[in-house]
């Protein structure tokens, strides 16, 4: 063999990215658990992670499985074909994953050729989410069946609330002479 032919038979590796949305109210230990798994997989595999990047809490353009919001977490990464079928499969077992998509950024690239900066595999961790911001409403909320906690009054209802007392006061009557 020639080393034209060498290079030819030599499996190459492609350069892919991919983007997993994550349920709003998900802990951040399960949220580690899943970025976890990905490493994993991709150094059973034979790639190279280049980059992962917790986005945070965002809202979806659309409710995918009746959820308004979802965390955001991209992930840049070297491998080969069964790469990303392992990765998809995995993503679709986790419960906590509503959405993914991957996308082929450069094709026929080489593992070795790519140095990795540590800070950019690093993983930041989930923040906790707020009372408000963590349950999507409940469907009677959403249809208006039961009250939501309510803060201040509005300066409208602060008016008509004012108004009421005025009307009392101008009428001059009391409890004691309408009896």
């Amino acid at each position: 063999m020639t080393a034209k032919n060498e290079t030819i038979d030599e499996p190459r590796a492609r350069e892919y990215e991919t983007i997993y949305i994550l349920r709003s109210s998900v802990e951040p230990d399960e949220a580690d658990r899943v970025a976890n798994r990905m490493r994993e997989i991709i150094a059973q595999l034979g790639g190279r992670l280049l980059r992962i990047d917790n986005w945070g809490r965002r809202k979806l353009a659309y409710s995918i499985r009746k959820a308004t919001r979802g965390v955001f977490v991209y992930v840049r990464y070297v491998g080969l074909n069964n790469l990303v079928a392992e990765l998809e499969r995995n993503l679709r077992l986790i419960d906590d994953v509503i959405r993914f998509q991957t996308v082929l950024i450069k094709e026929r690239v080489r593992v070795e050729d790519y140095e990795v900066d540590p800070a950019d595999t690093e993983f930041h961790r989930l923040e906790q989410a707020a009372e408000e911001e963590d349950g999507e409403l409940e469907l009677a909320q959403r249809l208006g069946l039961v009250e939501r906690p309510r803060s201040e009054p509005s300066e409208r209802e602060r008016l008509d609330d004012l108004e009421g007392e005025d009307i009392e006061e101008t009428t001059g009557m009391s409890d004691e002479a309408e009896a």
